[in-house]
């Protein structure tokens, strides 16, 4: 990913994604929203067996703009065929894909992420975003979201707006970077956890909850059935959500809501589906810590 030249305001969208795709950089076209396009008739709701859930690595083949990321190309003569045509009139956006272009961006989402980043990361290429930056380094990684508090990784299998070339230079991806994203092994479920009392809600202990135990019961009970949904991969993840989403239901509550028992349940949820304890228990402190100001 070579350092490109600055691109006029009033050039295309197209005209920015050949531009980029000279140098080497695969890009494909975003709508308005931020998102890429529907995927084509043959691959809608899953036809064509696999590709829309984004598991399986490689190119496109399809000749509309197709599976987001996997969509990405350097090649001029798609980028401008008729069957993009109609997506880059709609583009709103340039979008690139990062591990194609060999790099690895950390998305920085808010401002502590930027500041955490400023303490702790080497300098590298840096592009400003509308709530944080784009930290740009050499080399590849696996893609994962809240690796902590308004960070994620984008890299394989995922893409990254383009925003303009940045500022500074570009180095090499460090250990504290890679250090962010602790492989999730997937492994049969076990069936049962290892934990001899699993940790129950209760209102005894949660006195300053205003919320009634139905609520709380039903909401955690929904939150565990995506976690064990995902026996394949996806499970710390889907940890990370469940916990954030939990404890933002207890903002407004005067306290305690006993929440480390909710988070004990999701924790022995993902590890029972093949989630390493020390991830999943990560990733639900980060999850809750996103909402209440603590970070593991």
């Amino acid at each position: 990913m070579t350092q490109p030249t600055p691109i006029r305001r009033e050039h295309t969208a197209l005209d920015i994604a050949l531009f980029l795709a000279s140098g080497g950089v695969p890009v494909l076209p975003l709508r308005a929203d931020k998102g890429p396009f529907g995927n084509c008739l043959d691959c809608a709701k899953n036809a064509c067996g696999g590709r829309p859930n984004m598991k399986i690595s490689g190119p496109c083949a399809c000749p509309r703009p197709c599976h987001a990321w996997a969509a990405a190309t350097t090649a001029p003569h798609i980028l401008t065929s008729p069957a993009w045509a109609s997506a880059w009139r709609r583009a709103g956006i340039v979008a690139y894909h990062p591990g194609g272009a060999g790099v690895s961006v950390v998305d920085l989402d808010d401002t502590a992420a930027v500041t955490w980043a400023r303490q702790t990361l080497p300098a590298t290429r840096v592009v400003v975003t509308t709530r944080g930056e784009h930290w740009i380094y050499r080399g590849t990684m696996p893609s994962v979201n809240h690796v902590r508090p308004g960070v994620d990784i984008k890299s394989l299998m995922s893409y990254a707006r383009w925003l303009g070339p940045g500022t500074g230079t570009m180095t090499l991806l460090p250990s504290a970077v890679l250090a962010l994203v602790e492989k999730e092994e997937p492994t049969p479920a076990r069936g049962a956890v290892d934990s001899s009392t699993p940790a129950q809600w209760d209102r005894s202990v949660a006195t300053g909850c205003r919320h009634t135990d139905t609520y709380v019961r039903t909401g955690l009970d929904r939150g565990l059935a995506r976690i064990l949904a995902h026996r394949e991969s996806g499970a710390g993840t889907a940890a990370y959500g469940v916990a954030r989403f939990l404890a933002k239901q207890h903002t407004a509550c005067p306290g305690p809501c006993a929440l480390d028992s909710l988070g004990e349940q999701i924790i022995d949820a993902a590890v029972s589906v093949g989630v390493p304890e020390s991830y999943a228990r990560r990733a639900v402190t980060n999850g809750m810590g996103a909402v209440l100001g603590v970070v593991a």
